[in-house]
């Protein structure tokens, strides 16, 4: 998606900012396994104190959001959200929509996913993208197990939300499996160039062992309900199961594409086709569908200040896209949006069991 710019959010400064209501924030770090990395995550949960505000990941490019950094978690079982980033992303990028939850009552979960965030962009011989559902399963472990982290967890209220890379990785979660071989093979004539790059870089099909784990079962029951925010690839996922998934899902795509002529350094291997096509396959009575009117594809990441455009391509030339929204459109009200249609949603599906 993009790498160096995320270098200007991940400079945040920690300023005072004015009191008012803020969700408890802290980040943890859960331990390697045999294949995987240590796995950051970042949390957002209810808290009941009245400490001062700080606000987190402010830069010259991006607006803040305010914290109580360490703050004590309020002991009252919550439902549980995991957040997962796009390609090159990180979880600053749907900051804006953890702490809309956090205020709601959820505990929020976004982890770095190793191999395909920011700064840990790993190459497409040893990228392990089937990896990414399971970084999303040892979070769910992690905080079930532990209550101190952010609170008590409610086990059979706990969905996953992803946007673009991040919506694939929460699908494979509910039951979706990638053919590998058969999208590498289809890749020209049903995908594209772009799609082509960006399915090399991350290493689909290229050995029988990686073509073999990520058909696999990647699933995890305790997954409630499931949000995608224009993900991509989501044509890779096989309507078999596609049609098997049993969870209610959300699917929201960008109201309009990027035009790839104009897209610079980035490579979006997402258009509305992908949630077209989950609308399409997943079982209509669990599947709601929606392209969200103004959004392009980096729309659903965190608010720009003004000028934001400018001092990005200054700063990362060809990557202040991240910033663009349809003509006319306003990122704040298309937060507004999709933040109302994901609660009305999650408040649905994860009602009080």
């Amino acid at each position: 998606m993009f790498t160096r710019l995320i270098a200007l959010t991940l400079l945040a400064c920690l300023s005072t900012c004015p009191a008012f209501a803020a969700s408890g924030f802290r980040q943890a770090a859960i331990a390697a396994t045999d294949d995987r990395p240590p796995l950051s995550v970042s949390l957002w949960y209810p808290t009941a104190s009245t400490a001062k505000p700080i606000s987190l990941g402010e830069t010259p490019a991006f607006v803040g959001f305010p914290v109580i950094r360490d703050a004590q978690p309020t002991p009252a079982p919550h439902p549980l959200i995991v957040l997962s980033h796009g390609y090159g992303g990180s979880w600053r990028n749907l900051a804006w929509l953890a702490g809309e939850l956090a205020g709601r009552g959820y505990v929020v979960a976004a982890p770095d996913h190793p191999g395909t965030t920011t700064f840990d962009m790993q190459s497409s011989d040893i990228v392990a993208l089937w990896q990414r559902p399971r970084d999303i399963s040892r979070v769910i472990d992690t905080l079930l197990a532990d209550p101190a982290l952010a609170g008590s967890i409610s086990p059979d209220r706990i969905g996953a939300i992803g946007h673009s890379l991040g919506g694939w990785t929460v699908m494979e979660l509910g039951g979706g499996r990638l053919d590998a071989e058969a999208v590498m093979k289809e890749c020209p004539q049903q995908f594209g160039p772009v799609y082509c790059r960006t399915f090399t870089a991350l290493g689909i099909g290229r050995d029988a062992a990686s073509i073999a784990a990520l058909g696999a079962d990647l699933g995890d029951a305790r997954i409630r309900a499931i949000v995608t925010l224009d993900l991509g690839p989501g044509r890779g996922l096989t309507s078999s199961s596609l049609a098997a998934v049993k969870v209610p899902v959300l699917v929201l795509g960008a109201g309009e594409n990027v035009d790839p002529e104009t897209a610079g350094k980035a490579s979006i291997a997402a258009t509305n086709k992908d949630s077209v096509y989950l609308a399409e396959h997943l079982p209509p009575t669990t599947t709601q569908f929606a392209l969200v009117p103004g959004a392009l594809h980096f729309s659903f990441m965190q608010l720009c200040k003004p000028g934001a455009a400018a001092l990005i391509e200054e700063e990362a030339p060809g990557e202040s896209i991240v910033c663009r929204d349809a003509t006319g459109a306003d990122r704040q009200a298309i937060h507004r949006d999709v933040g109302d249609r994901i609660v009305t949603f999650l408040g649905s599906a994860l009602a009080d069991r």
